[in-house]
Formats: C-alpha cells, sequence, structure tokens
C-alpha cells in the first residue's frame, strides 16, 4: 500500500493538471466567437473537426490555416504555506504557448466532400520557476500535449440534413518533472523526472441540419481516446537514504505505465440568419472529465497496480456570438462563452490550477480578393482567484511535502490568431 501511495505521490499530480480543459481556440475565427456557433456554423474548412457535416455547406475545395499565442497570467501568491518551503511563487506557470492547425476539404461530387486537418485542442502544461518555489515537491514542470491529425467525411441526406464523421489520430507527450525533499539526508533538493510519447485514436460524428436557408442545428460528438504511457522515472541528486526508500518500494528501475482517458464530449450548436449582415448563434455542451479521473497505474515486475478515482467533475458549457457584415469586405465576430470548473474549490492544488471560466471573443475577417479571407481574432479567458489549500500525508518526515496555502490571483489567459483561408 505504500507503494501505490508513493506512486501517485510523486507522479500523477502533474498528470492531473496537464488534462486542464479542451480548447476551442484553435487559431480559426472561434478565438473571436468565444467557441459560440461551434457545431452548427459550417463556413470555413475547419468544420471538418467542429462537426464534418458542416463541409456540405461549403462551395469548392478550401483550405484554411492559423497561428495562435496564448498568453497566461496565472501567478501564486503565498498565504500561510509551510515556512520550511520558502517564498518563492513559481513565477508565471503558463506564459507564452503558441500553437497552429491547418485544413483543407475537397469535393467529390455535390453530395459528397472529404478533409483532412491538423491541429491542438487538448492539454496545457505548467512550468513554475526558481529553486525555492512553495509547491516544488508537488509540482515543477508539467505538459500533456496532444496533436490531433483528421480525416474526415461528410455526405450530404437531401438539402435539409447532412452528416458526417471521422477519426481523431492523436499524438501525445507527457512530461512531469519535480523536487524531493531530501531533508538532513542529502544537500539540497533531489528531483524525479517522467516523460513518454504516444498515440491513440477516437471517433467523431455529427449531424447538420438546415430547416431553411441561413437557420441550422449542428450536433457533434466525441469519443473518448485512450492514451497509454509508459517509461522509467530517472531521479537526479536523491540522497542514498531517499534512494534506499524508494527503492524497497520498486519505484527505481521500474517501468510505470499511466492510462489516460481523453473525455468524450457533445456540444449541440445554433446559427440563425436574422438578416443578410447580422447572424447570431449559440452553444451547449458537456465533457465528460470525471473519467479523466480514472487512470490506470501499474508499475512492472511489482505487485503495484491500480486505478485512481480522483475526484474531477463533468464541465457544462454554454455560449452566444454573433456575426455582423459592416460592408462586402468585412465581417465583426463577437462572442461570449461559460465553462464550468472540472475541480470544487476544495480540490484545487497548484498542479491543477483550473476554475469556471468566462470567455469574451472579438474578431474581424477581411475578404482580401475573392478567394482570400483573412482573419484576426482575440479572446479573454478571465478565470479570476483560484485559492489552494492542499496538504499531503507523509509516510515520514524524509518525504515531507508541506502545505501549500495560498492564492492564484486575476487569472486570465489571452489568445491572439491570425488565420488565412482561401
Amino acid at each position: 500500500m505504500i507503494g501505490w501511495f508513493l506512486l501517485i505521490w510523486f507522479l500523477f499530480p502533474g498528470v492531473a493538471h496537464a488534462g486542464g480543459l479542451f480548447l476551442s481556440e484553435i487559431g480559426t475565427n472561434d478565438v473571436g466567437l468565444a467557441g459560440a456557433g461551434w457545431a452548427a456554423r459550417g463556413q470555413d474548412a475547419s468544420t471538418l473537426f467542429r462537426n464534418p457535416a458542416g463541409m456540405s455547406l461549403l462551395e469548392g475545395n478550401q483550405a484554411m490555416f492559423g497561428a495562435q499565442i496564448l498568453y497566461g497570467d496565472v501567478k501564486f501568491t503565498n498565504g500561510g504555506s509551510s515556512p520550511f518551503l520558502g517564498t518563492g511563487n513559481g513565477g508565471n506557470p503558463v506564459d507564452v504557448f503558441p500553437a497552429a492547425s491547418g485544413f483543407y476539404t475537397h469535393k467529390l461530387g455535390h453530395d459528397f466532400t472529404v478533409g483532412f486537418g491538423v491541429l491542438s485542442n487538448f492539454g496545457l502544461g505548467l512550468q513554475y520557476t526558481g529553486g525555492n518555489w512553495i509547491g516544488r515537491y508537488y509540482g515543477q514542470n508539467e505538459l500533456l500535449a496532444g496533436v490531433s491529425f483528421v480525416p474526415a467525411a461528410s455526405y450530404r441526406v437531401n438539402d435539409k440534413i447532412s452528416i458526417g464523421g471521422g477519426l481523431n489520430i492523436m499524438v501525445a507527450e507527457l512530461k512531469y518533472i519535480t523536487a524531493i525533499n531530501n531533508g538532513p539526508l542529502g544537500s539540497g533538493d533531489g528531483s524525479i523526472r517522467l516523460q513518454d510519447v504516444t498515440a491513440g485514436v477516437g471517433g467523431f460524428v455529427g449531424v447538420m441540419f438546415e430547416p431553411q436557408k441561413g437557420t441550422r442545428l449542428g450536433v457533434t460528438y466525441y469519443s473518448p481516446i485512450k492514451l497509454d504511457f509508459g517509461a522509467t522515472p530517472s531521479y537526479n541528486n536523491v540522497a542514498p537514504g531517499v534512494n534506499a526508500a524508494l527503492t524497497a518500494r520498486g519505484l527505481v528501475g521500474n517501468k510505470v505505465d499511466l492510462g489516460i482517458t481523453v473525455p468524450q464530449r457533445v456540444l449541440v450548436s445554433v446559427y440563425h440568419e436574422l438578416t443578410d449582415g447580422l447572424a447570431i448563434m449559440g452553444d451547449f455542451g458537456w465533457d465528460n472529465w470525471s473519467q479523466f479521473g480514472k487512470v490506470d497505474v501499474s508499475v512492472n515486475d511489482t505487485q503495484t497496480s491500480l486505478t485512481t478515482n480522483i475526484p474531477y467533475q463533468d464541465t457544462y458549457h454554454t455560449g452566444i456570438g454573433a456575426q455582423y457584415r459592416l460592408n462586402p469586405d468585412w465581417r465583426i465576430n463577437t462572442g461570449f462563452g461559460y465553462d464550468s470548473s472540472m475541480v470544487k474549490d476544495q480540490n484545487r492544488t497548484v498542479t491543477l490550477p483550473v476554475a469556471a471560466t468566462y470567455k469574451y471573443g472579438l474578431g474581424a475577417e477581411w475578404q482580401a480578393t475573392e478567394k482570400y479571407n483573412i482573419g484576426m481574432n482575440y479572446e479573454l479567458t478571465w478565470i479570476g482567484d483560484m485559492p489552494v489549500n492542499q496538504t499531503a500525508t507523509s509516510p515520514g518526515s524524509v518525504f515531507s511535502r508541506g502545505n501549500v496555502v495560498g492564492s492564484f490571483n486575476n487569472s486570465a489567459f489571452h489568445f491572439f490568431a491570425f488565420n488565412v483561408r482561401f
């Protein structure tokens, strides 16, 4: 049982954070709309991932390429942590995170369209800085990032109904580095590192119903994706006494397997053109994050094997948005979205600094030529204050991680996106 405890204690907190939340921000005009109309707009090639049935609405062959910068302002303020942990706040662990996407759709007739896309909408990372970071024994450098390769196809059943589907082939990297408290047995802190790359496959299907021109209802379902990571942890500067304790528990020289499930999700969207120049849209979505807390953990050559049951909760999303055409060359996008939190306040940790989010988007599209359209979009994702009161029961003072008490105040993400479609 002690071996199980140590395994989760050292390795799993970083994995838990890295799931974060799904991003609707993939370098497309969804940034300016705060994701509104995700499954019902069908206005560009990125619909092959948002709702593949929407490809039936596109004229001819289309391509879209997007670039995006995420800037995260997430800083910890100490509020009474264990004194021996020091005073370091870890800096800004998110800072700048670049991303890119690309999509192409190809008509194979009036009713049948195929497409392919590359994007990243799952995962995030944290990198705390400073040797005296208060939470260094819980996490220092964490990443779980997935890149999706997405082939898709759609079929127009009739003038009102289209269907579509595709595969989500995800290549994901897991990295987790944290400090180990050597206490009086060594000089300074030790560290543990776990890193691996794996792949998993899921699917998604969509339906688009257009009862009349300019009014659409879209539904998209994304299946779970199983990611099986496996790596042998490496240790650095671990005191002999600490190393002996870890070895006795089978945690040195043995491969650790972590089976993580990317959650299933459903999104329902509506889109309606009030006039030739004004369209409104809305969303409702559900993400199965409670399943993400059930991680299969095992250590080779030992009897250690278990499935965790971390108390994450399913999340819900709502959003509204509008598009207004100023003239034939310019269109303005704006939107508002809300996502509930995947953790309750009492379960929040420095390796899981997430909470309910409020999204505000604004953007513009310029029809530069008959064939080329340029999009420029910005979104503020406001999180606000996230209190943390994190404690860890320790099997002995040698492994003490202390109590981390404080708050991430006025936290926010800023997304800047630019895309070209033709």
